[in-house]
């Protein structure tokens, strides 16, 4: 079942301390319980998740564009820790406290840099791109990847321009190619189908340099303190989802204390959206009861 895809009902920009603007966009309630979305690979703010059920579970989704992709300014040789410090301002500037928040694919590292800075009060990782340049995984990756994540971890610079050459159309073909039916079902449908294309096309409206420096970013390693993380984590996969982790995260969750790994059956990389429900009233209720 496919979660109800709806445009943002909000969007807007704030200017950091440095000048900068970063781009949101609010689904839900304006007084909801925030919850803060870190989107995935090559998308921007305007691909939110569970539309339908943010009024009855009284809860506010923030997405964030990170730097470089949709409305939020470049920043070269920014970093993951880099992110979870604009994420502190835009939350202080928004009024939204500690948020529970949300990692979906590529933005997984990205939100997990905000739990290790203390940033948010609870994490659901989402079909989250893992950490595979972990020597643990360098055995059982493909040769393509395996150059990819070498040459993420050892020259960087050259790594992002590879990833610059990224099209919007190539990252969906990409997607799509990778991705197995129960899925496919999902990209194929036409509202999702517009709402993601366009999410791809604004993500890349100032280029790939976006794209490019959150794939090193996730290719690499990440130098987060994962044991350092004291909010609560969920992990969920897809027991189909075969793309963002090796292990579907069992690792991953190993690592972060008292996280709490949840394999959905028939499920794919596209959970988020057809389990959008349970994701969010499972998150909520780390951080307030769930009417």
């Amino acid at each position: 079942m496919i979660t109800h895809i709806a445009a943002p009902a909000r969007t807007g920009e704030e200017r950091l301390p440095d000048g900068r603007l970063i781009g949101w966009a609010e689904w839900g309630p304006r007084d909801g319980t925030p919850v803060l979305l870190s989107p995935g690979a090559a998308t921007s703010r305007s691909l939110g998740f569970g539309a339908d059920a943010l009024t009855a579970l009284d809860a506010r989704l923030v997405s964030v564009d990170r730097p470089g992709l949709g409305a939020s300014t470049p920043a070269p040789g920014r970093t993951l820790a880099d992110f979870a410090e604009d994420v502190r301002v835009l939350a202080a500037r928004r009024g939204l406290g500690r948020p529970a928040a949300v990692g979906n694919s590529q933005g997984a590292p990205f939100a997990l840099a905000c739990a290790a800075a203390d940033v948010v009060g609870a994490l659901a990782l989402v079909s989250a791109a893992d950490e595979i340049a972990d020597p643990r995984f360098a055995d059982g990756l493909p040769p393509e990847l395996r150059h990819l994540v070498d040459l993420s971890v050892g020259d960087p610079g050259a790594a992002e321009e590879v990833f610059a050459g990224f099209t919007p159309q190539q990252m969906l073909d990409l997607v799509m190619g990778a991705s197995p039916e129960c899925d496919l079902r999902v990209y194929r449908e036409e509202t999702f189908a517009g709402a993601y294309r366009r999410a791809l096309d604004e993500a890349f409206a100032q280029g790939a340099g976006g794209y490019a420096r959150d794939t090193v970013l996730a290719m690499g390693r990440w130098g987060i303190d994962l044991a350092s993380i004291r909010v609560p984590v969920d992990v969920w996969y897809g027991t189909e989802d075969r793309s963002h982790s090796p292990d579907q995260g069992a690792l991953l969750t190993s690592r972060i204390p008292a996280a709490v790994r949840h394999l959905v059956p028939d499920a794919g990389g596209a959970v988020l959206w057809t389990h959008a429900h349970r994701i969010l009233v499972t998150l909520l209720g780390h951080v307030r009861p769930v009417r």
